[in-house]
C-alpha cells in the first residue's frame, strides 16, 4: 500500500529498460526499500536495469514483454502481479523512430503505431482490471508534448502520443471511482539513448528531472503536468495559432 506520505511499497515498470521509468524508480527507492517488477524484452540492458536497481536497495524482479505481443499482455501483468499488490505501474514505452523515414515505410510505421498506441491501449485496459480488483494503485502514463498539437517535423511520432494521451487522460476519469488514479506527463524532448544524436531542444529536460516532476504530480493525484511546467504554456499559445502560420514555424 502507499503510505500517508505518497510512498509505495511496490512499482511496475511497463518499459523496464526506459531511462525516465528507471529515474522514477530511483526517486521512490530514495524514501523507502520497493519491490520493482521490470517488464520489457530479456536483453542485457534489461539485466542492466535490474542491477542498477538492486544496488539501490530494490527487491527486483523481471517479467517478459513484448510490447507489440498484445494478446500476451494479460497474462504478462498476471505474472507482475503473482507477487502482491502494485501501487504504482509506470507506462514507459514506445518508439521514436526517424520522422521522415517512418511515414513513408509501411512496416514502420504500423509498428511505431502499434506499440506506442496500440499496445499502450491493451496494456491500459489489462493493468485497469487488475488495479480495480485490488481498491488501489496509481498509473503514471509517460506521453508527449508532440501530442498537444501535431507538427509536420514528426507527425506520426506525435499522433501517436495524441491518442496516447487521449486514452490515459479518458482511462484516469474511468478508474476514479475505483480508487486508482491516472497521471499523465507530457515531456519535452528528454536527454536519453531514446535522444541520442538529437540537437538540443528549448526546454530540454533530463530523466532525472522528469522524474522529479512525475513523482510529485503522482503524489499528489494531478491528473496531467508538463515536464518543465513551462511547456504548459507554450503549448497554449501553440495550440492557438493559426494553420497556415502555424506551418511554417521552424518546429
Amino acid at each position: 500500500m502507499i503510505d500517508a506520505v505518497g510512498n509505495p511499497q511496490s512499482l511496475l515498470l511497463l518499459g523496464g529498460t526506459s531511462d525516465i521509468a528507471l529515474a522514477i524508480a530511483e526517486k521512490y527507492l530514495a524514501k523507502r526499500p520497493l519491490r520493482i517488477v521490470l517488464a520489457a524484452r530479456p536483453s542485457d540492458r534489461l539485466d542492466a536495469a535490474a542491477k542498477r536497481l538492486a544496488d539501490a536497495g530494490a527487491d527486483v524482479s523481471t517479467v517478459d514483454f513484448d510490447a507489440k505481443d498484445t494478446a500476451s499482455h494479460p497474462a504478462m501483468l498476471d505474472k507482475a502481479f503473482a507477487g502482491g499488490d502494485i501501487d504504482v505501474a509506470v507506462v514507459a514505452f514506445g518508439l521514436l523512430g526517424d520522422a521522415e523515414e517512418v511515414w513513408q515505410d509501411h512496416a514502420k510505421a504500423v509498428e511505431l503505431a502499434t506499440v506506442n498506441y496500440t499496445a499502450a491501449v491493451s496494456v491500459g485496459v489489462a493493468l485497469s482490471d487488475r488495479l480495480k480488483k485490488q481498491g488501489h494503485g496509481k498509473v503514471i502514463a509517460l506521453s508527449s508534448v508532440a501530442g498537444e498539437r501535431v507538427r509536420r517535423s514528426n507527425f506520426l511520432y506525435g499522433s501517436t502520443k495524441a491518442g496516447f494521451d487521449g486514452f490515459f487522460l479518458g482511462l484516469g476519469e474511468a478508474l476514479k471511482p475505483s480508487g486508482v488514479t491516472v497521471t499523465v506527463v507530457r515531456p519535452g524532448q528528454v536527454r536519453t539513448k531514446m535522444t541520442e544524436g538529437m540537437g538540443k531542444a528549448p526546454l530540454e529536460q533530463t530523466a532525472e528531472q522528469v522524474a522529479e516532476i512525475a513523482v510529485t504530480a503522482s503524489r499528489a493525484d494531478k491528473d496531467l503536468v508538463w515536464a518543465p511546467g513551462t511547456f504548459r504554456w507554450v503549448m497554449s499559445a501553440l495550440r492557438h495559432v493559426p494553420r497556415p502560420i502555424f506551418r511554417k514555424l521552424p518546429i
